[in-house]
């Protein structure tokens, strides 16, 4: 069960702007200094690579829609994206394909299984649900169009790389940590091809799905990747529309529903955000109009969410009015 304490933690409604540049420093400055001592959860050692991450590392960044940041701790270390990329691939496939044929091969309900299930895809006869699991973001990764392999892995970083605002790369010890460990994820990708899900070869999906998980992000690039999503599909920083706004509703539909895996009903009911994590510790949480959080802290919770960036993302969803079902009477 998602715990957080929040006790004297004002309550700011969802309604209106966010508050002065100065107040959003402060208390982004605040919620990192209630947090960066707690000591709950496990970094992920599944992945050997990932084991490595020091349990201290805890950064946090705030990126509003016109562009401005406003940061703590170590909010420019770079990690691996896992995956947090599962939505930006979605929303890039989405506006290539349209939302109707994604829906109809991947869907968009919660399994309330484990992001990593094979149950989920069998009790549901192959479908993968949503694209916030593995299966579903295999299935998506795939329907990216393309002339080959390496065109298609090429339009996933590059299109990735225009919601961050620069070009990410590979961290190769990771992608290689990663392709010795993820047999579940072979196995998915034959089943999916099983169920005629998959049209692509799922060796190579596989291995494109892999390497986007292993891009390099700080916590600042989730925000601004997030923030982008907030503004209508237009990076606020490059002033650059990634995708539609169209595509940038159904993405937040998607994350707020499937996010946060089997926990997401939890995470919706105490933030109020859509909100997608990583296994490297990463949580970016979007508020449509307003901006984006990006957070980085490596120990997890039972469930592969980072624990506090789940507790600093409460503090300042509750504090900065974030929450989308947090409203005052207007006047």
């Amino acid at each position: 069960m998602f715990e957080v304490d929040l006790e004297g933690v004002p309550q700011r409604a969802f309604t209106g702007a966010l508050p002065s540049a100065g107040h959003i420093d402060d208390l982004v400055r605040e919620a990192h200094a209630r947090y960066v001592d707690t000591p709950d959860g496990e970094v992920a050692d599944y992945i050997p690579e990932l084991a490595v991450a020091d349990a201290a590392w805890f950064g946090l960044s705030l990126v509003d829609v016109t562009g401005v940041a406003h940061e703590a701790g170590d909010a420019a270390i770079e990690f691996s994206i896992q995956s947090i990329s599962k939505a930006f691939v979605f929303a890039l496939v989405c506006e290539e394909i349209g939302h109707e044929a994604v829906h109809a091969r991947v869907g968009v309900n919660n399994t309330g299984l484990p992001f990593n299930s094979v149950m989920a895809l069998e009790l549901n006869l192959g479908s993968p649900m949503n694209p916030m699991v593995n299966a579903g973001a295999i299935a998506t990764t795939a329907m990216m169009p393309a002339d080959s392999v390496e065109h298609r892995w090429e339009r996933i970083r590059s299109g990735l790389s225009r919601f961050a605002g620069r070009e990410l790369v590979v961290d190769d010890v990771v992608y290689e940590s990663e392709m010795l460990t993820n047999t579940r994820n072979r196995a998915i990708g034959r089943l999916l091809e099983g169920y005629g899900r998959l049209d692509e070869d799922p060796e190579a999906v596989v291995d494109i799905y892999t390497r986007q998980c292993a891009l390099l992000v700080t916590a600042h690039d989730l925000a601004v990747m997030g923030a982008t999503l907030a503004d209508g599909g237009v990076n606020p920083v490059t002033g650059e529309r990634v995708v539609s706004a169209e595509v940038a509703r159904d993405t937040l539909a998607v994350l707020a529903s499937c996010g946060m895996y089997e926990r997401s009903g939890e995470w919706l009911y105490e933030i109020g955000l859509p909100a997608k994590s990583g296994v490297a510790g990463g949580i970016v949480a979007i508020s449509p109009g307003k901006g984006a959080l990006g957070s980085f802290a490596p120990p997890l919770d039972p469930a592969g969410n980072s624990v506090r960036g789940q507790r600093a993302c409460a503090y300042l969803s509750r504090s900065l009015g974030l929450n989308l079902f947090a409203s005052s009477t207007a006047p």
